[in-house]
C-alpha cells in the first residue's frame, strides 16, 4: 500500500482540477506535460502515456485539438452536451438542481464559498479543488462524507460518458486519474498520512 501525504494528494486534485479547465497555453505547456507524463509512469500506466504522447505528437496543433475536444464533450456537442461536468445534471437531471444546493451547503459548512463570479458549485473544477482544499488539511471525515455524498454519486456516470466518447485520449486518461484518486483507500492504494 502507498502511504501518500495530505498535501500530495491535494496537489494531485489540484492537478486534476487543472486538467479540466478550457485548455489554454498558459497551463497546458511542456511542464504541465512533463508532469502528466511522471504521473502516468508513477502509476504505471504506459498504455495511457503512450496513447497521449503518440496523439500530441502526431498533432498538427496539440493545443487546438484539446480545445475543440473540450468544447465538444463538456460544453456543446451536436446534438447535446456529451458530459456535463456538473453533478446536478447526473442527479437532478437539470442543470442548478439541488444537487448544486447541497454541494454549496457542504462548502458552507466547512467554511468556504464560491466567488461571485464562479460557475456553478457542482461543477467538476470545484469540487476536485475543494477536495485538495480538504486533502491539505488532512480532514479524512469531511473528505469522505463529501466523496460519499456529493462527488460520488454522480461521477461515474460523468467518467463513463467520457470514456466512451473521448476522440482524444487525454480526456479519457484525467477521468480515470479523477476516478482512481477518489476510490475509497482499500481500492488503490493511496491513503491520507493521518500521523
Amino acid at each position: 500500500m502507498i502511504e501518500t501525504p495530505a498535501e500530495h494528494i491535494g496537489t494531485l486534485f489540484r492537478f486534476c482540477a487543472q486538467s479540466m479547465h478550457y485548455p489554454e497555453a498558459d497551463w497546458f505547456t511542456n511542464q504541465y506535460l512533463d508532469s502528466l507524463y511522471l504521473l502516468l509512469d508513477a502509476l504505471d500506466a504506459r498504455q495511457e502515456k503512450e496513447s497521449i504522447e503518440f496523439t500530441i505528437a502526431t498533432s498538427d496543433d496539440p493545443l487546438e485539438d484539446l480545445q475543440v475536444e473540450y468544447t465538444r464533450l463538456f460544453i456543446n456537442g451536436v446534438p447535446h452536451v456529451i458530459a456535463p461536468p456538473y453533478g446536478s445534471v447526473y442527479i437532478d437531471r437539470s442543470l442548478q438542481g439541488l444537487h448544486a444546493e447541497k454541494t454549496l451547503r457542504f462548502y458552507r459548512k466547512h467554511g468556504y464559498d464560491l466567488k461571485d463570479d464562479a460557475d456553478l458549485p457542482d461543477h467538476l473544477i470545484h469540487q476536485l479543488e475543494f477536495l485538495a482544499i480538504l486533502s491539505e488539511k488532512n480532514d479524512v471525515a469531511a473528505s469522505n462524507d463529501f466523496l460519499r455524498t456529493i462527488f460520488l454519486p454522480w461521477f461515474s456516470r460523468f467518467e463513463t460518458r467520457v470514456r466512451q466518447e473521448a476522440k482524444h485520449p487525454f480526456y479519457s486518461v484525467i477521468a480515470q486519474l479523477i476516478d482512481y484518486l477518489t476510490k475509497e483507500d482499500d481500492e488503490h492504494g493511496i491513503q491520507l498520512d493521518e500521523a
